[in-house]
């Protein structure tokens, strides 16, 4: 197994860990107890995930937390507080947002896929992260939660995130209930991959991960930069963009390797990045 390496920034109270194993990144939210999305934190891992995008030799990112919350979402007592400035706190406001919504979009447009690794409650822009993510797995005591209407505000970033990762009728629930889900449901909503034993979580998710690590790079940037793009275009036209995507990725190095490998019925050694 390769050495596990730790990379931390010197950022405010370590509110990011990195720790690099291999090709694996993993980034640790490490703001307790709530683990917060304030803006030093969405920023620290901002900083982390644009250096990830620009590393070729990086294969999968987890995002995972520290205590017994994964992300209690934005910092409303910090927000509640921009309230008392001659605008009434709009500017921190659409700041605050403007934030969190390029933190969702970054790990959408990521290279690398990202699993989230979720134990204990995930809500509001907690919740948003897991559903922005590629792959989540959870333990069975994790709980999620839009509750945006519970505080009147319209929590239109979840909109966006659940929309693309449950059907219709479950982001809507999810989204006008406010209420909280358990695990079972989240995973029947399509917001979780795996539910798992809380001892056995970082040994399923690092599986996963060193599964994914495995399979063709090339590949797998082609798939997610595909998947965001054909979900917005007609049945025809994304067949039409399918085709001539995939014809390039079929002349990449790592394709030329994978098709020799599968017709001479070994594994594929994947070029070095």
């Amino acid at each position: 197994m390769a050495d596990i390496v730790s990379l931390r920034r010197p950022e405010p109270r370590d509110l990011v860990l990195c720790e690099r194993e291999g090709s694996v990144l993993r980034l640790t939210l490490n703001h307790p107890p709530l683990n917060t999305l304030s803006g030093d934190v969405m920023e620290a891992l901002l900083a982390e995930l644009d250096a990830a995008a620009a590393d070729r030799s990086l294969r999968v990112v987890i995002i995972a937390a520290t205590g017994a919350v994964f992300s209690a979402g934005l910092d409303l007592d910090d927000l509640t507080r921009q309230r008392e400035a001659a605008d009434a706190g709009r500017d921190a406001f659409e700041a605050t947002f403007a934030l969190s919504a390029r933190l969702m979009t970054t790990i959408s447009a990521l290279p690398q896929p990202i699993i989230a690794e979720i134990d204990g409650l995930a809500t509001a822009a907690g919740c948003e992260l897991v559903a922005a993510c590629d792959l989540a797995i959870c333990t069975d005591t994790a709980t999620f939660c839009t509750p945006g209407v519970n505080i009147g505000v319209a929590p239109m970033g979840a909109v966006v995130a659940l929309a693309r990762a449950a059907s219709r009728k479950q982001a809507m629930e999810m989204l006008l209930t406010g209420e909280t889900i358990d695990a079972s449901t989240a995973k029947d909503f399509g917001l979780v991959n795996r539910i798992v034993p809380k001892q056995y979580l970082r040994q399923v998710v690092d599986k996963y991960a060193a599964v994914i690590a495995s399979k063709s790079q090339d590949a797998q940037h082609g798939v997610k930069a595909a998947f965001d793009r054909q979900a917005s275009m007609a049945y025809a036209a994304a067949y039409a963009e399918a085709a001539g995507a995939e014809a390039d990725s079929a002349l990449t190095p790592d394709a030329v390797e994978g098709m020799a490998a599968f017709l001479s019925n070994r594994k594929p050694v994947w070029p070095k990045a």
